[in-house]
């Protein structure tokens, strides 16, 4: 059996968060021949398929998530030495966080700042994904959904805040606008069921794919439609049609069982913690 390269363990971990060789390939600033060439090697090294192709990504097999599991140790053992944080307190390295695009772009982003000030040695990278990202697959090291997750795996879960969501449109605009709504497939979300059903009967302006796309529908007088309260409040563009608060969701944070003695995530997650701790 040819000897396994210990190089070749950063190749599997950038397809598995990736999902493709390209994407390995521009996250490790090599080329894509490159990245299939160390995935071959290994493969041959462990005499065992580490991926199947499934629509065009690749998917670990059984033996490549034992694989990437070991590994994403490999890599939390390395980061931590060339951090020198090991049997230190100060939160260094790289910190994987994904979450909705909305959430991301108008509540994390404007909050960075702050939190790079305080700790100017952690690298977040944001995944802003309307999919849930897998933690298993070493997608992401931190993950925040807006519904509960299911209990067990390798993910430790908790809720750390609420967004309450009620209808708005463009200030000033007129009062009898038509629906923005999520296009169908996207119907399952609770806001775009109440949305659903609220535009039957009604005319309907727009369809999207994502809670960004709605925003600037409203923010250009397309229409009116929920949004969370925090965002939309922050927008002077637009005004809650209505004083009520027409439902509200849990945000739940994920994290994976193996990073929860990290400085650097125990830094992020005490972080969004206080971020979503806020009122709405």
């Amino acid at each position: 059996m040819q000897t396994m390269d210990w190089g070749d363990l950063r190749y599997l971990l950038a397809i598995a968060r990736a999902g493709t060789l390209s994407g390995a390939a521009r996250r490790l600033e090599v080329n894509q021949t490159t990245v299939s060439r160390r995935l071959a090697a290994a493969e041959t090294a462990l005499a065992s398929r580490l991926f199947d192709r499934v629509d065009g990504k690749f998917v670990p097999t059984e033996m490549g998530a034992v694989a990437i599991s070991r590994a994403a140790q490999v890599e939390e053992q390395v980061q931590a030495l060339e951090s020198g944080i090991e049997g230190d307190d100060a939160a260094a390295g790289p910190v994987r966080l994904t979450t909705v695009p909305i959430l991301i772009n108008r509540l994390i982003v404007p909050a960075l700042p702050a939190f790079c000030a305080a700790y100017p040695l952690i690298k977040l990278e944001l995944i802003a994904e309307p999919r849930n990202v897998d933690l298993t697959r070493r997608e992401a090291d931190i993950a925040l959904r807006l519904s509960q997750p299911e209990r067990g795996g390798t993910a430790l879960t908790r809720r750390i805040g609420r967004l309450d969501y009620a209808v708005y449109g463009r200030r000033g605009s007129v009062s009898d606008l038509p629906w923005i709504n999520y296009e169908e497939s996207l119907r399952h979300p609770p806001q775009a069921r109440w949305v659903a059903a609220a535009t039957k009967g009604n005319p309907t302006a727009l369809l999207v794919n994502d809670a960004e796309g709605i925003l600037h529908g409203i923010q250009a007088g397309l229409g009116k439609s929920l949004l969370p309260c925090r965002i939309a409040g922050l927008e002077p563009l637009l005004e809650r049609l209505g004083p009520g608060v027409a439902l509200s969701r849990d945000v739940w944070l994920l994290t994976h069982r193996d990073l929860r003695r990290q400085h650097r995530i125990d830094a992020v997650v005490s972080w969004l913690q206080s971020l979503f701790a806020q009122p709405g």
